[in-house]
């Protein structure tokens, strides 16, 4: 079988708790094969020495909206929280066409591929009416073009100002012509096979811009399928007012009443849970995608990681949007991790390796998938390599830990996902980078111009 002998790599992090310095690492076809010291060259199999990387499973990206890395950083909306930021956004979001979106899309998955992401969820939201092309299947495309796994969540707002929410009623779209949809994207992108490059589950965006009704049938149809369920939820405290008046309780008890708890949920953000919520998402096993530079950026607040992992909960990373970020860097997302919870808990309250954890082999549960996630035989050869030789890496003690505390280059060396290279010496595999930032630049400029800024 064909495959890689990655030779003399300086650090391999298998899973958590276990790691192996001075190792190769083989690759069969897609997947894994062995980590060890001297291992012989398989007949046909080639060989890259990486003297002086380290590997890595590939980061796995478990919440974003791809389209907003056309909106980064708009003057207006720099210093806004969140609800605020919202409302200036949906101003300009609703004049995105399919040609911001394919751009929104290249640079997004371009951005986390060159940072170590093999795996990106995108809680895509945004259907504007009369675009006619569909914009989760032209994120399925970008995803199949640039080589990265897609997990695409059908996200949708159907609750505008008129009914009580906060999008616009240009970005609103029908309960049932979302149901309908929602169905028609599982059958059609949905593989639930192992090594899958692409899976499909269901995003109704948050409770302040979908209806009850909506989020009620959303979970019986995700179940109907056995795809998973996910929103944002208890981001921020304007929220939770938002929930007390219009529905007379705090988020989550108002998800639970809908039938959002189970293993197959999990939510984006969950900042403001309190300890008798955090108890009632540990025992229904409901999992949190922990987004620490977009609720630093918002000034949300700080979900309470060590709390939830004490609980024994399942928590990912992400990157969220990259217009509250403003980046799609999932290596940066690690660092910020890290010395949040330190902020928050103390100097020992996340350790570089746990947070590695959180974004591979936790990051992939999030996303009910467990064949990646580590560097194990057997599991999909889903590989991030950092090169430790730069200015920036020098003199550390620990090759592991080095990637998040010296915050040094984010940059890949290489990636593979599923045993093959999508970027390879620092550059896009099937990808001009060049011509995405330019794509991206264009279309950013022609957003802002349709929407009179």
């Amino acid at each position: 079988m064909a495959g890689w002998l990655l030779k003399n790599l300086e650090a391999v992090f298998e899973k958590n708790g276990s790691e192996q310095a001075g190792v190769d690492l083989l690759i069969e076809g897609k997947r894994v094969a062995k980590v060890g010291k001297d291992l012989p060259q398989p007949e046909g199999a080639r060989v890259l020495d990486c003297r002086g990387k380290v590997a890595l499973p590939g980061l796995v990206n478990t919440h974003h909206h791809f389209f907003q890395t056309l909106t980064r950083c708009l003057p207006a909306a720099q210093n806004s929280k969140l609800f605020d930021w919202l409302r200036y956004h949906y101003g300009v979001w609703r004049f995105v066409n399919a040609e911001a979106m394919r751009a929104a899309a290249r640079l997004a998955i371009g951005e986390l591929l060159l940072t170590g992401c093999t795996t990106t969820s995108d809680h895509c939201y945004l259907f504007p009416q009369g675009m006619a092309d569909d914009p989760l299947g032209i994120d399925v495309d970008a995803a199949q073009e640039l080589g990265i796994r897609f997990c695409g969540t059908r996200g949708s707002m159907t609750m505008g100002k008129s009914q009580g929410g906060l999008p616009p009623e240009e970005l609103i779209e029908e309960d049932d012509h979302v149901l309908r949809h929602s169905e028609e994207v599982i059958r059609r992108w949905h593989n639930p096979a192992e090594c899958s490059m692409c899976q499909i589950h269901l995003a109704p965006c948050t409770p302040f811009n979908v209806t009850e009704r909506l989020l009620r049938e959303t979970a019986l149809l995700a179940r109907q399928h056995k795809v998973r369920l996910h929103t944002h939820l208890a981001e921020t405290l304007d929220e939770t007012d938002f929930c007390l008046r219009k529905f007379g309780k705090r988020p989550l008890a108002l998800m639970e009443d809908l039938g959002w708890v189970g293993e197959d949920v999990w939510f984006a953000h969950g900042v403001h849970f309190n300890d008798s919520e955090l108890d009632t998402l540990s025992k229904t096993g409901c999992g949190i995608a922990h987004c620490p530079s977009s609720n630093m950026r918002l000034g949300s607040g700080v979900a309470r990681v060590p709390d939830m992992l004490a609980r024994g909960m399942t928590v990912g990373l992400a990157v969220d949007g990259s217009a509250s970020n403003d980046s799609s860097d999932m290596l940066g997302e690690l660092r910020q991790a890290m010395l949040l919870g330190r902020v928050m808990y103390g100097a020992s309250a996340l350790s570089a390796h746990q947070v590695i954890s959180l974004a591979t082999e936790h990051s992939a549960r999030l996303l009910g998938r467990t064949d990646f996630g580590t560097l194990q035989s057997g599991k999909a050869a889903d590989i991030a390599l950092f090169d430790l030789e730069q200015l920036s890496y020098a003199g550390a003690g620990d090759p592991i830990a080095a990637l998040l505390f010296c915050g040094g280059s984010h940059r890949a060396w290489a990636v593979m996902v599923n045993g093959e290279f999508v970027v390879k010496d620092g550059q896009l595999v099937r990808g001009d980078e060049e011509q995405i930032r330019r794509d991206a630049v264009m279309q950013a400029k022609a957003l802002r111009q349709r929407a009179g800024l």
